[in-house]
């Protein structure tokens, strides 16, 4: 049942006509991976991250992702390390160009909604994101 879910909700975000601009506002905040779709069809479920993707990004279109560890006390640790990105349109898609000193990427962003980040890099990998919520121990 889980996985009939994970389909339709697959299905649901690529479905939809979305104008890209419309996505840029959806993209800042934590982020944490749910799932990942190989090229093969083969996925990957995760029920447990121990990083947080942040993403920010200002209103020139360029900013940077940086992996941050949560920690019980609800703050980050995270290391200097950061890739920048920049953010454009091209051929009515949504695309993050990665920089770092070791190389440059390019991601589509397939759909993007306040709770969900649909993600695919060069290789054909989908990665499935919902918005982070910090685990509150009682």
């Amino acid at each position: 049942m889980k996985k009939v879910l994970t389909v339709l909700i697959l299905l649901t975000l690529t479905s939809c006509t979305n104008n890209p601009e419309s996505f840029i506002e959806h993209l800042n905040g934590y982020w944490e991976i749910e799932e990942v779709t190989l090229a093969d069809g083969t996925k990957k479920e995760y029920t447990y991250n121990d990083t947080v993707d942040f993403i920010s990004i200002n209103d020139s279109l360029i900013g940077f992702r940086k992996k941050l560890k949560p920690t019980f006390s609800g703050d980050f640790q995270t290391s200097s390390d950061a890739e920048n990105l920049k953010v454009v349109i091209e051929n009515n898609t949504l695309n993050l160009y990665y920089t770092t000193p070791f190389g440059n990427w390019k991601e589509i962003v397939l759909n993007v909604t306040k709770d969900k980040l649909l993600i695919e890099n060069e290789a054909k990998v989908i990665y499935l994101y919902k918005r982070y919520q910090p685990l509150e121990l009682d």
